[in-house]
């Protein structure tokens, strides 16, 4: 254990000092490597986490799995990614972010590739169902809590780097890691899975996860003064807090105040019920075109892909308009990003099948959840609480928003399952279909819950310690 707790352990400061004609220059570059090495390291986190999405389809209609056995294998990985994220999110804050981001990927990594070896040798090795789920269930569950190692030291390296006055700006830039890692497993995966094989899609998450990790070793550093540098409040010029949360024990105060913030666990709550809707889409969104609306594995994959894309600029614009236009203020644009989600899911769910309109409507939907990831998932409530505790924070909206996302699976999996019907294909085959019409009414109860529950939090003051 001293081994572990000594190679995780936050970085002493160096003791080769940057020049002091040097340090605005050495500063900027550094952290322009760490904002890249979190936004697109995490992308690559996200290939790794949402590889089932596009295989759900070929799996059913091979007789591997079933619906409710596909929501129960995606609730493992988002229910281990709960707990994790509140875990890690946690010791995360007194971390070495470089080791802790590194280490998830490179799990990740290793299970996506274990599941493509035993997807590759099932049919052959005349592995039952049963088998297969159990090991696939119990692979992505370690995927998931492997998948809670990305986001709060890349988060937390945006806060270690960056001065407050542009951080929302840099938030909303890497919030498009979301989007990236989503448009990356639809497109590129999508595509691998179409072409080759839901096998293969594995493979392809696999490698892209292990480019993260070279990228993540090689660009993450852990904090200003590892580097020669002097202190955050220092280089930015922000007042150094009256009492710093220097010690374990200091960091473990301030964080257990954070667990009593009201605002936090009403944001956490918020963040549940959009990640319902979101994954909603993320993970059922292929098959709902597939079967409800006719379309092939690649144009239903394509089509899903869109909305990520967009999300990019609703990530973007989400944290400059913030900084810029509100002054640092995201409840407006937050709830108008949520009103927008909305309507884009009554479209897609509800506004027929013809392409224009579920193209726009995952047009509209990216955008908005590029919004709304960024400011309920995130910014919001770290924006109430103090620096030290980013990670507490984020470790518990990360928790409630995963954890709805598991619950979210199940329940659309055994929705589908007991909503079922038979038609003849364009071969003659009689092949039974899912009806997606109470599916479709939780999706969008559950978008509209989220937008509204900020709106308690909307004259909370940030949280003194």
């Amino acid at each position: 254990m001293n081994i572990i707790s000594k190679l995780y352990s936050i970085s002493a400061p160096s003791t080769n000092r940057v020049d002091s004609n040097e340090v605005e220059s050495v500063w900027k570059k550094k952290r322009l490597q760490v904002f890249l090495a979190g936004t697109f390291g995490y992308a690559l986190y996200y290939v790794c986490r949402l590889s089932m999405g596009v295989m759900k389809q070929p799996l059913i209609d091979v007789g591997l799995l079933n619906a409710t056995q596909l929501g129960i294998i995606g609730a493992c990985l988002y229910w281990a990614y709960a707990i994790g994220k509140f875990v890690n999110g946690f010791l995360c804050d007194s971390s070495n972010i470089k080791r802790f981001m590194a280490t998830g990927l490179l799990v990740s990594v290793v299970m996506n590739t274990c599941m493509g070896v035993i997807g590759a040798t099932a049919v052959n090795a005349g592995l039952s169902s049963a088998v297969i789920f159990t090991c696939f269930a119990i692979m992505w569950g370690i995927n998931g809590w492997a998948q809670s190692m990305g986001a709060p030291p890349a988060i937390i390296g945006l806060s270690r780097w960056f001065p407050l006055k542009i951080r929302g700006t840099f938030y909303g830039f890497f919030s498009a890691s979301h989007n990236i890692g989503e448009g990356l497993s639809f497109i590129f995966v999508g595509s691998l899975v179409a072409a080759f094989g839901w096998k293969w899609g594995f493979f392809g998450a696999a490698l892209a996860g292990a480019l993260g990790v070279v990228l993540i070793l090689f660009w993450l550093h852990d904090n200003p003064e590892s580097q020669g540098l002097p202190t955050i409040e220092e280089l930015s010029g922000e007042k150094t807090p009256a009492k710093e949360a220097e010690s374990k024990e200091d960091t473990k105060k301030v964080q257990a105040a954070v667990i009593r913030n009201p605002g936090v666990w009403i944001l956490a709550l918020a963040s549940a019920f959009m990640y319902m809707s979101r994954y909603a889409i993320n993970e059922w969104g292929t098959i709902f075109l597939q079967e409800a609306r006719g379309y092939s594995l690649g144009e239903a994959a394509s089509i899903v892909g869109i909305n990520p894309v967009f999300g990019i600029i609703g990530t973007v614009v989400s944290g400059w308009l913030s900084d810029k236009v509100f002054r640092g203020d995201r409840k407006y644009p937050a709830f108008a990003a949520g009103i927008l989600e909305a309507i884009a899911l009554w479209l897609f769910l509800f506004g027929g099948g013809s392409k224009w309109v579920v193209v726009l409507s995952m047009v509209l939907f990216g955008i908005a959840i590029g919004v709304l990831i960024s400011f309920i998932g995130g910014l919001m409530a770290i924006d109430i609480v103090p620096r030290k505790a980013t990670g507490a924070a984020l470790g518990i909206v990360g928790l409630a928003s995963y954890a709805a996302a598991g619950i979210q699976n199940i329940i659309t999996g055994i929705l589908l399952d007991g909503h079922t019907y038979e038609i003849v294909n364009e071969l003659g085959e009689t092949v039974t279909r899912h009806d997606f019409t109470y599916v479709s009414y939780f999706w969008l109860g559950a978008a509209i819950i989220s937008f509204l529950l900020p709106v308690f939090n909307w004259r909370r003051k940030v949280q003194e310690i």
